[in-house]
């Protein structure tokens, strides 16, 4: 005779006295990750695995820990890591739309930047006082009156022989000119002119000839003079000018002299100083054309010569750990921002903005996996700067405008990082499948679990993390019976006696529910009734679904009988999962068998309401049925088997067990008890295989047999396999100690089966009979008639073809 289950057997309980403490304020607050020994082996191999293409991705359920841990990890082994290069970009006097990219030691980018600033800022001061200078004006008026006294000579010479011949100089508005005069020294009127003789004029032409190829070559040579003056001002200027700048560049090259880069380029500055000195004189400001009008005053810019500190570690120590949260294009890989002038758009190397891989550079990287994969550009950018080795900024929509612009292309920056994904197992298994690239990238896998093996070890550790959680969030503290009871909590989540939740995110939830009920009951710890009231509480937020479906049982609208006897009908548990909440919901299974050929038919399956595993099921149920009662002689029926008021799918074979019953109930004629529900698979051979969901699907039959009133006859009969994860709640515990309510647990199909029907299912004997008295003697009689009627049936036949061909001949 089959045994309901013990206590013992229902409920893994957690002895309080395990504990040393009183309270958790006796523990310390520091907390390790629990249980997770697989994922923290892998993540110590990838971050201390230098080649390349070892990069993490970190998969597990949400709520163990992932994130928590790799925090730690990190700041413990970054914080013993050597400090990155600083990176800054600067003007590219060679070519203008590629910014340099520098590196210098930590904190040096932002030196070097104020170098700069302090530069322009004394060089602005500096150059326009050596330009007013009385040195500089002296030596520039000298070298003017130099060239002004050769000048003048010049044209004094050429003036004084011209006057000699009866010509003098004179301007016109094509240029100088030679023109003759008369003797009081007026110019020689056209009618004077032509009043002369031929002979004169002709002399006058050819000596004015002369003298005009001569005033060309004075024009010339003072043209060319003009020119070497404004090369002597020029070389005066930039010697003034060298002057102030060259000792003050020399002393930042010498600063910087183990920089190669930024030597060249305080020499091409220094150039492009000497080529813009008017930026650094003082300009006056010009009237406006109209006096109403105020012109915007033009000031010079000396942006080309800042520096841009994109990544400064001047308060960094140890290695940069960077969690990037919204992980889009700009915001990995830096942007180009831009100002709006007038409606027109520009942009310079002052306006390059780091991005995460700029500033992880040299240490790690931390993002979710899939916020990844939900910006455009994102993941492909990201790869591609791994694979790459640099970190390149780029303007991502420029391929995608109808007119291209100009626009910056900074110098690429040697990347070298640790970049860590962490998502769930769906995407990881996603990328790994899907993405050839993702394989060579990302070859270390942190795995964690979701649960974990209960040990003292363990449990003291969970202690220390209710101990540490409590601390941090300044909650109440708990004493031994709390902590017990948050154990058990973690055991019902695992799902196993055995086992442990490492789903730390439901845990926390609950030391936060738990404080909350034990201070409004103004207890100055929590107790193990202040958490059980906590999850009481959760089940009741969550359960008006739940209730709702048991309303309707009781009130009759969903039929579910939990009492008497029926043929061909028994209780079905299935568990509706809402997502936040999970439940078990009884489920009236029904069979009609009759004669014919069809063998097992799920109207599911023809009403296209069946999945393939359930379709499997029913196949196994029919394999199962001929294996045993055909072994001697065929066998043929036709049954029917359905989920009674089900309006949706139906899926999964833990109802196997069940279907199986309601069809042998219906053939041999016997009832079945409805004050008993059953859950769970079979397998071809007859054996009880385990199912899900168990302690909802026990507890959802209690609850509707708890309303109708117990009466010590309702029970629910599960697989053995499954007794490790019975975790029921204290209520149901509480009834099965009291007598009201059984929990029975079976190996094989026969047992069940004996316990709805009161009777025994016999063995087969060596002729092929089963004893009398038996429930498999009564389904094989059936079968036998079934079976004899089909003989009948095929002589009548045959009786009627033979009459008809005698009266054909």
């Amino acid at each position: 005779m089959l045994k309901p289950l013990n206590i013992d057997d229902l409920y893994q309980c957690c002895d309080p006295s395990v504990f040393a403490f009183n309270t958790t304020d006796e523990l310390p607050e520091a907390i390790e990750t629990i249980g997770q020994e697989r994922a923290l082996q892998a993540i110590d191999f990838g971050l201390n695995l230098e080649n390349s293409g070892f990069n993490i991705f970190m998969l597990g359920e949400n709520g163990t820990g992932k994130m928590t841990t790799i925090k730690a990890f990190l700041s413990k082994k970054a914080a013993g890591e050597p400090v990155p290069l600083d990176w800054c970009y600067v003007y590219n006097f060679k070519d203008t739309d590629v910014p340099l990219a520098i590196s210098l030691e930590p904190g040096m980018a932002s030196l070097f930047h104020k170098d700069m600033d302090e530069l322009v800022k004394t060089l602005r001061v500096e150059i326009p006082k050596i330009f007013e200078s009385k040195e500089y004006e002296k030596q520039r008026n000298q070298t003017i009156e130099a060239f002004q006294q050769k000048q003048k000579e010049y044209f004094s010479a050429l003036d004084e022989d011209a006057k000699a011949k009866g010509f003098a100089i004179r301007k016109s508005v094509s240029g100088l000119m030679i023109v003759p005069i008369k003797k009081s020294g007026e110019p020689l009127t056209e009618e004077e002119y032509e009043a002369l003789d031929d002979s004169i004029k002709a002399k006058i032409d050819e000596i004015g000839k002369t003298l005009q190829e001569k005033l060309n070559d004075v024009v010339r040579e003072v043209r060319d003079a003009e020119k070497g003056l404004k090369v002597l001002l020029a070389q005066l200027e930039r010697e003034a000018a060298l002057s102030v700048i060259g000792h003050l560049t020399d002393d930042l090259k010498q600063k910087y002299r183990s920089h190669e880069k930024i030597f060249t380029y305080l020499s091409e500055m220094t150039e492009d100083i000497l080529e813009h000195l008017d930026d650094f004189k003082g300009q006056e400001e010009q009237a406006p054309p109209l006096p109403f009008m105020r012109m915007q005053k033009n000031e010079p810019t000396f942006t080309r010569y800042a520096v841009n500190v994109l990544v400064n570690h001047k308060e960094t120590t140890g290695a940069p750990c960077i969690y990037e949260s919204n992980p889009t294009y700009f915001n990995l890989l830096g942007r180009l921002e831009y100002k709006f002038q007038y409606g027109v758009a520009s942009t310079d190397f002052s306006m390059i903005k780091a991005g995460s891989l700029h500033k992880a550079n040299g240490g790690y990287i931390v993002i979710n996996a899939l916020d990844l994969l939900r910006n455009m550009f994102s993941y492909d950018a990201l790869k591609r700067a791994i694979r790459n080795g640099e970190v390149r900024i780029e303007d991502i929509w420029e391929q995608y405008r109808m007119i291209s612009t100009t626009t910056l292309r900074p110098e690429a920056i040697p990347l070298k990082v640790k970049v860590i994904l962490v998502g769930t197992p769906y995407l990881y298994y996603l990328l790994h499948n899907v993405d050839d690239e993702y394989r060579e990238l990302f070859k270390v896998k942190a795995d964690f679990d979701s649960r974990m093996n209960s040990s003292t070890e363990t449990i003291q550790k969970y202690a220390a993390f209710v101990a540490s959680t409590s601390k941090k969030e300044k909650t109440l503290p708990f004493d031994r019976s709390g902590v017990a009871k948050v154990v058990e909590y973690g055991a019902r989540l695992a799902g196993h006696q055995k086992k442990l939740s490492s789903q730390f995110s439901e845990v926390t939830d609950l030391i936060r529910e738990s404080n909350y009920w034990a201070k409004k009951a103004g207890s100055p710890v929590v107790q193990d009734a202040h958490v059980e009231k906590a999850l009481q509480e959760k089940v009741y937020r969550n359960s008006r679904i739940e209730d709702r479906i048991q309303e309707m049982i009781v009130e009759g609208s969903i039929i579910v009988d939990t009492a008497g006897e029926k043929v061909g009908q028994i209780n079905g548990l299935a568990v509706l999962d809402m997502g936040d909440y999970m439940f078990g919901k009884p489920s009236r299974i029904t069979a009609k068998t009759f004669t014919g050929k069809a063998g097992v038919v799920n109207i599911e399956r023809e009403t296209k309401m069946s999945g393939k595993i359930h379709e499997k099921a029913i196949l196994i149920i029919s394999n199962y049925i001929h294996s045993t009662f055909a072994g001697k002689k065929p066998i043929s029926f036709s049954a029917s088997i359905t989920f009674e008021q089900l309006y949706e799918m139906v899926e999964g074979d833990s109802a196997s067990c069940a279907e199986l019953y309601v069809i042998l109930s219906s053939l041999a004629g016997v009832p079945l008890k409805q004050n008993l529900a059953i859950t769970g698979s079979m397998d071809q051979h007859g054996d009880v295989q385990p199912i899900g969901g168990v302690n909802e699907k026990i507890e959802g039959f209690f609850d509707l047999c708890k309303v109708r009133g117990l009466d010590g006859t309702h029970g629910v009969v599960i697989p053995r396999k499954n007794m490790h994860n019975l975790m029921l709640k204290k209520e149901v515990v509480d009834a099965v100690k009291e007598g009201k309510f059984s929990i029975y647990a079976i190996s094989r199909v026969e047992e069940g089966l004996e316990l709805f029907t009161g009777m025994t299912t016999g063995a087969l004997q060596d002729d092929g009979t089963w004893p009398e008295g038996t429930l498999s003697n009564l389904v094989m009689k059936r079968f036998e008639e079934i079976t004899l009627a089909y003989k009948e049936k095929d002589k009548k036949d045959d009786q009627k073809e033979k009459d008809k061909e005698d009266n054909d001949k």
